[in-house]
């Protein structure tokens, strides 16, 4: 997948919502029951959120971004103080997929509390899962375009063993040119394999929307 045109790597997957999901929170440790990989559409969001259009990910050229690996539990409040502090090498890894530091440090004080690993842990996970994820080219072309929502589905089902159609869920924005894809959501078992996501993950993309190129 491409994350910036002078250069292509497997790796291509800003910080949404750090809230886990669930209603009721347990005294116990949390039960994790799969997780969900947020993959935001950079050039999209770039375009159009001028808050954002400063950050390094707009302006290196990212085309994909890794927003969150988010743990399915019943817990609400998934926040810890522990460290988030990585390895200066496994920063620079991270850094190719989740390039804003501070965002990858609220996306652990926010999301740490419920899952069973420390924070190099955390992110050797969402590197251990961009590597696998292979990504069509309509995702990371330098051309904007519109597609079927079945038609890229389908291109990801063929690319990637084991995934199935209700592992994935596109989300859109509405812009006066039509719906433009601005996240792709993955749902993973606790082993990293793909599972149908749970019900409360639901994508909002029309039939047909639009990809918006890198340039």
């Amino acid at each position: 997948m491409d994350i910036r045109p002078a250069y292509r790597i497997l790796t291509s997957l800003l910080i949404g919502s750090g809230a886990c999901f669930g209603m009721s929170v347990l005294s116990a440790a949390p039960v994790v029951n799969g997780y969900v990989m947020d993959v935001q559409m950079v050039p999209a969001v770039c375009a159009y959120d001028p808050l954002k259009s400063k950050k390094r990910k707009c302006l290196e050229g990212y085309s994909l971004n890794i927003t969150g690996l988010y743990p399915e539990t019943s817990t609400r409040d998934c926040t810890t103080n522990s460290s988030a502090k990585l390895s200066p090498l496994q920063a620079k890894v991270v850094a190719r997929i989740m390039p804003d530091e501070n965002a990858r440090v609220a996306l652990w004080h926010n999301t740490g509390g419920c899952v069973p690993m420390n924070a190099s842990q955390y992110f050797r996970t969402i590197i251990n899962h961009a590597d696998k994820l292979k990504i069509p080219d309509e995702l990371t072309s330098q051309e904007t375009q519109s597609i079927q929502a079945n038609v890229l589905r389908n291109k990801m089902l063929r690319m990637n063993s084991g995934l199935v159609s209700q592992s994935i869920e596109f989300n859109c924005m509405q812009t006066r040119g039509g719906s433009l894809l601005t996240e792709i959501k993955i749902c993973y078992k606790n082993n990293g394999q793909y599972k149908s996501c749970p019900t409360t993950i639901v994508g909002n993309c029309p039939a047909t929307f639009i990809i918006k190129g890198s340039f």
